[in-house]
This record gives C-alpha cells, sequence and structure tokens, in this order.
C-alpha cells in the first residue's frame, strides 16, 4: 500500500511537467498574444493574492502571518468531498479526526495533542469556531457544513485572538457570505454506493438596492450504514452507521455603506441515525509461558470470556471462529431489544457586527447555540446482553452556550503598529442524563467470569446459581458446588470459619448471578461553565521587514458541578454487606497462606466490583453532590518576525497556552477507598466529588519558521517544541472513564509509575511538563500552470509521555496506564505525508474543462488508545481519493465520479476495551508475567474507519 501512494504522488508530479512545458513552447501566436498570454501566466501563477485569511483577527495575505496555518479553500473541499471536519485529515497533516461511540465524540488533535471526546466534561485541546463561534466540543463540528469560503487550521496554543482559549490549536471554519450585488444559487445531487443520496443547494441575492442580501444553504443526506447487523431480532435496526440528516442556514448581510457590516446567521441540523458499532480486534487469551522469566507471552487456545460469550448466543460474527475474527467484514451483533438510533439536535444563531468608526473597526459577536445529542446504545457491542442504554429519554448530553465577543482594532504611528484589544463573555449550561443499565444476561455472565477466574472450566454451569456447575464429578460422590464449597473452606482457614466464610462467598456469587436490567434509572449531571477574558494582539512594523507581535490575555473560568442519582441495583448494598466483612477477615487473617489470601480476595473483590461495577448503587440516591472552582490564568504569546526579501519571511514564537479544568462527568470515581488490600465501592459522602474535578492544562511552546513564496511556487516549514504541563487524560478501563491530569515528577519514582500497584509512584518533589511534542511541518505548492496544482504536505512529530509520570498533585499514576512513560501519545502518528493533484484542463474550444483530482494521506504506525495497550495499534496506512469530470462553460455545470478511499484501506479510529469482558492486556503478561498476571482474558473492540465509498455528483449553478 505504501508503494501505491508514492507511485501515485510520482505520477502527479510527472504529468505537470508537459502540461508546463506544452504551455510554453507556442512559436506560431504573434508577438502580442505571448506578452498578453505570459502576463495572464503570471497572475494564474501568483500564489499569494489570493489567499486571505484573519488567523490573526484581521484580513491578511497567507504567506504575510507569522503561525503555523493551513488553509484549505472552497475548490480543495468539493474536490476532496469533504462534508464535513473529518475530510480535513486529508488536506492537512498535522491534523487528526476521529469520531467514535457516538456521533456527538469527535476527536480533533494537532501535532498529536487532542482530547478524547467520550467524556463531555473536558473541552477539547482543539477549538472548533464556525463564522467565529466557538463550538463547545468537537464533535458537535461534526455536522454537514454546507457551502464554506475557507478552513483555517492553526497549529500550536491559541488565545490572544479567538475568543475561547485552546491548548494545541484552532480549526477557523468560514462560510460563504451572501451576495450583495445579483442573485445567484447552486444545486448538487450525489448518487453513491451503500444507497447513498446527498442533495444540497442555496440561494444568495440582494434584497432590492437597501444593501441587504440574504443567504440560505441546505443539505439532505440519506444513506445505508455501513455495519451490516447479523440476524437482528425484531425491531432491531440492520444497519449500523447510517446517515439520515439534514442542515439549513440562513443568513442576512447589511451593508448600508463602506463602514458597517452586519451579518445574522442562524442554522439548525437534525440527524436520526443509528451510530456507532463496533467490532471486535482481538478476542485470544494470553498467557506467561515461562513464568519468573518477564518479557514474553503467549496464546491459550481458548478465552474462558469467549466460551462464556458464546453460551449466551455471542456468535463472533467475522470469522470462521471466535479466534480468528476479520473485523473488516464488518458485521456486528446487537443484543435483542437494543438499538444504536438516536437523534440529534444542533441549533444556533448569531450576529456579527464590524463597524469603521474611524479610530479603529469595531467587531462584536454575539451567538447563542443549543445542542442534544440522545445516547441510546447497546454498549456491549455484542449480541449477549450485557450492558445497555435504553431509548426512552434518559440518556442525552444537552448544551446550551450564550457568547459575547468584542474586538477593537486599529493602527497607530503611520502604521507602524497594527493594535488589537478585546473581551469575551461564554456561558455554557451542561445536562448530561445517563441511565446505562445491566442487561438481561449480566448477571449470569458477571458470576461466570468470577468461576472462570478459578482456572478449571468444568466448574461453570451457565445455568445453574452462581454459575457454578450442578453436575457430578467424574468418579467421585460429590458434584462441582459440593467439591467447590470444599475447596473455598480449605482455602478460607478450614473448620467452621472457613465454612462459614466459604457459604457466604457462594451466597454472593448466586446474588451476583441473579442480577437482571438493574442499574440507573437516570443518573443527572450538570456542568455550568462561565467565562471572561481580556486580550490584546498587537503587530509592532519595527521596519518594514522587522516586525514584533505581543499579545496578551487573562482568563477568569467558573464552573459548578452538581449531580443526583436514581439507581435500583439492590444487589450491591446487599452484596457490601455480605462480603465486605469477610474480605476485611481474610486480609487480615494472619493463619492464612499467602497464596490462600490472594486468590480468596480475587473471588470476594470480583463479585463485589462485578455487582457494583462502575459505582452502580442506590447508596448513590442520597448524595446531593455539588462542587465549584474559580482558576484564573495569564497566557500570551511573542512574534518576532523578518523580510530580508519580498519573497522570504522568517519568523520565531513563544506562546503559553491554557484550556480549563473541569468534572469527570462519571461517577465511578466516587468513594473507591481501599478496604484492606482491595479498593471497594462501599464507602461514599458528599466529599468525593472532588475526587471528579480534573485541573487546567497548560503548554509552553516554541517555534521557528520561514515561508518563501516564488513564481507558481510556495515552501513553509515550520519547527516546533511544545510541552504541557497537568495534560488532561481521558480513558476507558473497560468499565469507566479515568480522567488524569499527567505530570512528570523531579524525581526519580524507580519504576513506580511503570508496575501495576496503584500504592507505588507517589511524587513529593516538584513536578515538571508530562507531555511533550516536538517536531518539523513542510508545506509545498507548487502551480507549474494555470490548469494545475500540487500541494504536499509533511509533518515529523514526536508527540511522547516523559518519564516519572504522576497524576495530579503528589498522587501516583494510574496504574492501568503503566504503559505510558516514555512511550508515544494515541493517536500520535510520528510521520505523516499528505499529497494533492488537481488539473483542470479546457476541452479544446468548447469552453468544456476536465477536472482530474487525487488527493492522498500516508500515516505511520500509532496506538489508537489511550492506555497504549498494543492490541490498539495501528499499522501505517495510506489513504487515497479521487475525482474525475466535466465542467460547463464557467462552471456553470458539472459531472463528476468519485471514490473516497479509494484503494479500500482498512484502518480504524479507536480501539477500546471491550466493556466489562475479561481483564488485562498481552502487556501486563509480558511486562509482570505469573503469578500476579498469569493470563489476561480482556476482549478489544474497535470503531472503524469508513471502507471505500464512490458515486457520481452533478451540479449546476445560475
Amino acid at each position: 500500500m505504501t508503494k501505491s501512494i508514492w507511485l501515485l504522488s510520482a505520477g502527479a508530479l510527472a504529468i505537470s511537467t508537459p502540461a508546463f512545458a506544452q504551455d510554453n513552447t507556442s512559436e506560431t501566436a504573434d508577438n502580442t498574444a505571448t506578452e498578453a498570454a505570459a502576463v495572464q501566466q503570471d497572475q494564474d501563477l501568483d500564489m499569494n493574492a489570493d489567499i486571505i485569511v484573519t488567523a490573526q483577527g484581521r484580513e491578511q495575505i497567507l504567506q504575510d502571518v507569522p503561525l503555523a496555518v493551513n488553509v484549505v479553500d472552497a475548490a480543495a473541499l468539493q474536490n476532496s468531498g469533504a462534508t464535513d471536519i473529518r475530510a480535513l485529515n486529508q488536506l492537512a497533516p498535522s491534523l487528526l479526526v476521529s469520531s467514535t461511540g457516538s456521533e456527538s465524540n469527535g476527536s480533533a488533535r494537532i501535532r498529536g495533542i487532542g482530547t478524547v471526546g467520550d467524556n463531555p466534561g473536558l473541552e477539547s485541546s482543539v477549538a472548533v469556531f464556525i463564522d467565529g463561534v466557538y463550538r463547545s466540543r468537537t464533535g458537535i463540528g461534526l455536522n454537514e457544513l454546507g457551502e464554506i469560503d475557507r478552513v483555517e487550521v492553526l497549529r500550536g496554543p491559541q488565545g490572544t485572538l479567538f475568543g475561547r482559549n485552546a491548548s494545541a490549536g484552532i480549526l477557523n471554519i468560514v462560510s460563504k457570505k451572501p451576495n450583495l450585488n445579483q442573485m445567484e444559487g447552486y444545486g448538487e445531487a450525489t448518487l453513491g454506493n451503500y444507497d447513498l443520496l446527498r442533495l444540497g443547494g442555496g440561494i444568495t441575492g440582494p434584497i432590492g438596492d437597501s444593501g441587504l442580501g440574504y443567504r440560505l444553504d441546505g443539505v439532505y443526506v440519506t444513506r445505508d450504514g455501513y455495519y451490516r447487523v447479523e440476524d437482528p431480532a425484531e425491531g432491531t435496526e440492520s444497519r449500523v452507521n447510517d446517515r439520515d440528516r439534514y442542515f439549513v442556514r440562513g443568513q442576512l448581510l447589511y451593508e448600508p455603506g463602506n463602514d458597517l457590516e452586519v451579518r445574522l446567521i442562524g442554522d439548525y441540523s437534525k440527524r436520526d441515525e443509528s451510530c456507532c458499532g463496533a467490532v471486535y480486534i482481538e478476542t485470544r487469551q494470553t498467557f506467561d509461558p515461562t513464568p519468573g522469566a518477564p518479557g514474553d507471552y503467549a496464546y491459550s487456545a481458548a478465552n474462558p470470556i469467549v466460551n462464556i460469550l458464546q453460551a449466551l448466543g455471542e456468535t463472533f460474527p467475522n470469522g470462521p471462529n471466535a479466534y480468528d475474527q476479520n473485523p473488516y467484514r464488518r458485521n456486528v451483533s446487537i443484543s435483542p431489544g437494543r438499538t444504536y438510533r438516536n437523534e440529534t439536535e444542533d441549533y444556533g444563531i448569531s450576529g456579527q457586527i464590524d463597524w469603521d468608526a474611524g479610530f479603529g473597526t469595531l467587531t462584536s459577536i454575539t451567538a447563542y447555540r443549543g445542542y442534544k445529542a440522545g445516547g441510546a446504545a447497546d454498549v456491549d457491542y455484542g449480541r449477549a446482553d450485557i450492558a445497555y442504554r435504553p431509548d426512552d429519554g434518559n440518556n442525552f448530553r444537552k448544551f446550551e452556550t450564550f457568547s459575547q465577543e468584542l474586538r477593537l482594532q486599529g493602527s497607530a504611528f503611520e502604521d507602524r503598529l497594527d493594535w488589537l484589544v478585546g473581551a469575551y463573555y461564554a456561558k455554557e449550561d451542561l445536562h448530561v442524563a445517563d441511565n446505562t443499565r445491566f442487561g438481561t444476561d449480566y448477571g449470569t455472565f458477571a458470576s461466570c467470569r468470577v468461576v472462570a477466574g478459578l482456572n478449571n472450566p468444568l466448574l461453570i454451569g451457565i445455568n445453574d446459581p452462581g454459575c457454578v456447575s450442578t453436575a457430578p464429578v467424574p468418579g467421585l460422590p460429590v458434584n462441582f458446588r459440593q467439591a467447590l464449597t470444599g475447596q473455598l473452606v480449605g482455602l478460607a482457614g478450614g473448620g467452621a470459619t472457613g465454612l462459614a466464610r466459604a457459604g457466604t462467598i457462594l451466597a454472593g456469587l448466586d446474588r451476583l448471578s441473579d442480577i437482571s436490567d438493574a442499574g440507573d434509572i437516570r443518573a443527572n449531571y450538570y456542568q455550568d461553565s462561565t467565562n471572561y477574558a481580556f486580550f490584546t494582539h498587537n503587530i509592532f512594523n519595527i521596519t518594514d521587514q522587522l516586525s514584533l507581535t505581543l499579545g496578551l490575555r487573562y482568563t477568569n473560568e467558573n464552573k459548578k458541578f452538581s449531580a443526583d442519582f436514581n439507581n435500583d441495583n439492590a444487589a450491591c448494598p446487599a452484596q457490601q454487606a455480605a462480603l465486605l466483612p469477610v474480605l476485611q477477615d481474610i486480609s487480615t487473617d494472619p493463619l492464612l497462606a499467602a497464596a490462600a489470601r490472594a486468590q480468596l480476595q480475587q473471588v470476594v473483590g470480583g463479585i463485589i466490583t462485578l455487582t457494583c461495577q462502575g459505582n452502580s448503587s442506590p447508596s448513590l440516591n442520597g448524595l446531593d453532590l455539588a462542587d465549584e472552582f474559580d482558576d484564573g490564568e495569564l497566557t500570551g504569546t511573542g512574534i518576532i518576525s523578518f523580510k530580508p526579501t519580498d519573497n522570504l519571511m522568517t519568523y520565531a514564537s513563544y506562546s503559553k497556552g491554557y484550556k480549563a479544568g473541569g468534572y469527570n462527568l462519571d461517577r465511578s470515581a466516587l468513594g473507591t477507598r481501599p478496604v484492606g488490600a482491595n479498593p471497594t465501592l462501599g464507602l461514599r459522602d458528599n466529599d468525593d466529588v472532588t475526587d471528579l474535578r480534573f485541573d487546567a492544562e497548560k503548554v509552553d511552546a516554541y517555534e521557528l519558521g520561514f515561508k518563501y513564496s516564488g513564481r507558481g511556487f510556495t515552501l513553509n516549514v515550520a519547527g516546533f517544541w511544545q510541552e504541557f504541563s497537568n495534560f488532561q487524560l481521558n480513558t476507558f478501563n473497560g468499565s469507566v472513564f479515568i480522567v488524569q491530569n499527567i505530570g512528570s515528577c523531579s524525581d526519580d519514582l524507580g519504576g513506580g509509575d511503570g508496575d501495576a500497584s496503584a500504592a507505588t509512584g507517589a511524587c513529593t518533589g516538584d513536578k515538571k511538563p508530562g507531555v511533550r511534542s516536538r517536531g518539523v511541518e513542510v508545506e509545498a505548492s507548487l502551480r507549474p500552470h494555470r490548469d494545475i496544482n500540487v500541494n504536499i504536505g509533511y509533518t515529523y512529530a514526536q508527540t511522547k509521555y516523559r518519564n516519572n509520570l504522576t497524576g495530579a498533585g503528589e498522587d501516583p499514576l494510574d496504574p492501568f496506564l503503566f504503559l505510558l512513560p516514555g512511550d508515544n501519545v494515541s493517536n500520535a502518528p510520528e510521520h505523516v505525508v499528505t499529497t494533492s493533484f488537481s488539473w483542470t484542463p479546457e476541452l479544446g474550444n468548447s469552453g468544456l474543462t476536465g477536472l482530474v483530482y487525487v488527493d492522498s494521506r500516508l500515516t505511520s504506525d500509532y496506538n489508537t488508545g489511550s492506555d497504549l495497550f498494543p492490541e490498539k495499534e495501528q499499522d501505517g496506512y495510506a489513504l487515497v481519493n479521487a475525482r474525475i469530470g466535466v465542467r460547463g462553460r464557467d462552471e456553470r455545470w458539472a459531472v463528476e465520479l468519485w471514490a473516497q478511499n479509494l484503494l479500500g484501506e482498512d484502518y480504524q479510529q479507536v480501539a477500546f476495551n471491550s466493556p466489562f469482558q475479561g481483564a488485562n492486556s498481552r502487556a501486563h503478561v509480558a511486562a509482570f508475567g505469573a503469578p500476579s498476571f498469569a493470563a489476561a482474558n480482556q476482549l478489544f473492540s474497535s470503531y472503524l474507519a469508513e471502507p471505500r465509498t464512490y458515486g457520481v455528483t452533478v451540479r449546476g449553478r445560475f
């Protein structure tokens, strides 16, 4: 595949050479025509004048902006088939956008830095702005875009220009304005595989001679899902990851004169889609083949978790057997009666006023945004009914945001100073309702998990109480339940004490197996955020060649959190009341052998944990959780730029970035206090609310670069070094979300951050940044002929965790994250190459033009999981899009054939621990070996990227 992409890139460059030569070898034209053609050629090849950006709050030529910025214009978006921000991956090598468990869960990364989108309590390190209005989570920006003028990808921390802080970068999306001079319109229709139908259209024009204009854009999309549901139950969808959405945006633009512009924008989008399914990518169990010699692992012939799932009806539909899965067959199973179908609404209105007051231009942007996404899902991603979120109106995430931005920008001292001052205010109300429940098969599955941990497959009785077989033991006058009772009595100390302990343990297994359709009736999380900031950004033109830019921002963030719960999992407090005393006795009994104590702790702790999984208990119902914090931060930037010639600009910059802290909207961290040697969920009070809080993320960034412009050629190069303190990491461990601030301790922790213990790795020394991103970015554009454009981008980004990692304060790194020290951050490939080639030749003298377009993205290996488990590795791949077509005179009409993922590349977006389905990675076995990690039986699933799609588009304009 790698060879294919390089051949395509080489072919694109080869095509450009003869075309350029042909244009310059006409010997029959007269001198006047030749001179005119030469003038036209110079104008056509001028690549600088057309690219205007507002990356610094002013309209500037791209090559004059001393920042690392990608600009993707409307033509490039159309050619690449971009309909939402995920398609920008093909055109911006430092950017990676992915989506996971629902269309509201999106994550954007720049230079390897981003925020996992599954937990709405975390804001994105990469901020998304559409027409100057901040979209509070990346997933909210995954809607249809409509007619777009351009997208600016600003790399590195931002804060002194845009309303909201961003610690890694910004996606600035600018839609097309109304036309005040004449009426015009467009329409397009697309048909493709998976029964794709996409209709788009719009109209714009003036309203009389009043200086008022309008614009209306709309998009409708429907498409079958690219996952097929195997043997769907009645009422269950047969396809998953489909498209059924529409989008409409209306605008009014008022320009009564040259000194005033008023723009009103309203938009609404709705989706009614089944999203998002996942497939198994690893189902094998691993074990330590050489106990006492860490560093290796081997695969078992069977995995007890797989056996249990098959007994409960799981089909593992992507291979000849459960251990030989090909996920790219894209077959999924759904538990009967469950669904991924949800409605999502996104809407808002904004008003922008630009008034030239003479001494400066005042800009005001006022906006209100609303967003609500349903959360129904079969969260076990299989046919066995282990866990789900019902479609009952009690699962959603809802945002309401009001924002106001004011900027005043002008010049002084005969344009030697270009100054800008501004203020920003935003109020966001976030409400998450969660109704996660254990399914009808959960109790059986969970009790069988515990029994499977005893390493005797004959003990498992899938239909027996506690999943302990009542079948007779061959050759003995007892059944397996009686035999297990005797075994537990012996482990627990024998005699009356051992018998009592064994009886309590077996009763606990029986209670666990009886859990069915229990859990949350409704859990509510509220986070109200108030943000205000004052900022300034000033460009001092010291000479015609030398400029100094200084920016400063003060941000104040207030967040209020509250939560209430309604849960009916009565088994949890019953188990805790019965088993916690036994666990305490076992942990402190000096007469028990160490091996017996460890095995009993594993069994009893497993029963409690699986019963109360994710802190599911009615003891939460009486809590009245509330918390609040204020945070203020001073950030800024300094840039010095020098233009030794008109064609070359060099610059060096420093910037300090900031992203606010917040709350983990997952109650799992509440009350996890240790009892004996095992963490349990037995002790809770309202003071535990502080365990859900995480701190602000901060970054110090340095950049050095140059931008060169020549006739038909540009070359931009940037080197960067970024260090992140309190990096906000969100990780799903198979049952709950872990949110932890990652730092590095100045003291040597002696491997305490890389072991399997929560008791080691605390830091009493100074804290340093825990994540470092450094590398170089190269962007080149070549236009050898007015009909040919070639763009090449390359990003080398070494985005790594430091060693001696810790959590917030003195907290040790969570033992689940033991692979992080010294390794690459997830979803951060070191090498990315993007190319695009477009050729629009004239077809004779008819006025028709052709289109040949190819773009590609070549990515090196990276890990898709926040915990860096090796099962989640993604090999390098090449993704190619292509388009060929014919266009009428002045592009009044066009017919185009296109393909996305032309080469049918199979790759995944994000892999994860299949919920509740086993424990530990093969990395545990290799690092720690037996007996602590004698085996790892965790199953792994993945959200796959889209397969090859293709179709035809017809468009027209008037």
